[in-house]
């Protein structure tokens, strides 16, 4: 599982020019479920995620979490995440999974991320043709990989 992890100002996502989401400031995360992603994978993201101290506290150092300022988050899925770009110049996905495993684990990680945060999160659709706006903050970008923890 990958996710691209964005602070930001505020950010919204639209489909068929309709806004469906949009928060202010918090979190956009852009998720890539893979195939071998499992429900550890769900929680080990989503830990890191509420617990990463990248918003600047009083002092102007990044020390505090989204938990610590009460944060926005909106959830995107992005499978390209999974693109493997080693033969030639058209992207492969096999590693993305099919929504039949990827809807359940993208429902899962919105419910996870829900409990940890103990407050509603913002989603887009998954398979939908989105559009998605933001003012990235900083600009502070992490990716996270649940298959690399170490």
């Amino acid at each position: 599982m990958i996710v691209v992890l964005q602070r930001v100002k505020k950010a919204s996502v639209s489909i068929d020019a309709n806004e469906k989401s949009a928060i202010g400031p918090g979190l956009l995360l852009l998720l890539g479920i893979e195939t071998a992603d499992t429900s550890e994978d769900i929680s080990w993201i989503c830990r890191k995620v509420v617990n990463m101290r990248i918003f600047t506290d009083q002092q102007g150092v990044m020390n505090e979490s989204i938990l610590e300022r009460d944060g926005d988050v909106l959830i995107v899925s992005q499978f390209t995440l999974h693109a493997s770009t080693k033969k030639g110049n058209r992207p492969s996905y096999i590693k993305a999974a099919r929504p039949e495993v990827a809807i359940p684990l993208y429902e899962q990680f919105i419910e996870e991320m829900t409990n940890q945060l103990k407050k509603p999160v913002s989603t887009g659709e998954f398979g939908a043709d989105m559009q998605v706006s933001l003012i990235n903050d900083g600009p502070v970008t992490i990716i996270l990989d649940s298959k690399n923890k170490v």
